[in-house]
Formats: structure tokens, sequence, C-alpha cells
């Protein structure tokens, strides 16, 4: 009698990884972004665009440990999180954030609401990318 140790999906699921190498596209990733507060007087600030893009759905965390901004990303970055979202002064001030993406390193400064429409684009249609 035959009997495989894993079921079909769970051979779809290592194929996947392995082909990825775990640098899974945004709209696959378990986590798609970070919220990285430069200092602990921005969390306040990074809760707000937390509950933000929780309500459409994004899979994210904040990083609030009290390390090092570089610290921080090396994590995300480690952990292959697609885009890293970075919040310090001039952004809360601004109301905007600044956009980190895996692979492409920094891409700017700029609006949530613009941010989110791109990103909603980018999961739903399963696109590539389109904030570069």
């Amino acid at each position: 009698m035959h009997r495989a140790p894993l079921g079909t999906h769970e051979r779809f699921i290592g194929f996947l990884i392995e082909h990825f190498a775990g640098n899974f596209p945004l709209w696959l990733a378990p986590v798609q972004m970070v919220i990285i507060p430069i200092s602990d007087k921005f969390n306040d600030y990074a809760e707000s665009i937390y509950d933000e893009l929780k309500k459409h759905k994004i899979r994210l965390n904040i990083d609030t440990r009290s390390e090092k901004m570089g610290a921080k990303i090396r994590t995300a970055e480690l952990s292959k999180i697609p885009i890293m979202i970075i919040l310090g002064e001039k952004e809360m001030q601004d109301k905007t954030i600044s956009i980190r993406r895996k692979f492409h390193g920094n891409i700017g400064t700029t609006q949530l609401s613009e941010f989110i429409s791109l990103t909603l684009d980018e999961i739903n249609e399963r696109l590539k990318t389109k904030l570069n």
C-alpha cells in the first residue's frame, strides 16, 4: 500500500515556497508589510497607520521594539516582508508615509490614501509591483 508522507496541498505549498525561495509576491506573502517607527514617540502615529491599513484587510505588523532602525529594517528583510513603512518626524508632520520595498530599496514618501490604492490594486490584480 502506498502512503505519501505529504498530501497534495502540502506538496503544493512546498513547491511554492521553493519556487519563490520564501520571497513571496505581495499578494501571497503571509505578512505583507511592517510599520517601523523611527523611535517610540512615533508609535501612536504608527498605530493610526496600522488601523487604517487593517481596515483594508492588509496583513501587517508594527515593530515597536526599542531597537535601532537599522536593526528593525534588517529583521524585516530577513523575514522577507515585501514592504516596510518607515515613520519619523517628517512623515508625522506631513501626514505621509515613507516606503521601502524588498529588492527596490527606498521608494519615497507618499500619502497613505494613494499608497492604499496602489497596494490594493497590486494585491487584487496580483501584479508584480506598482510602487517603484
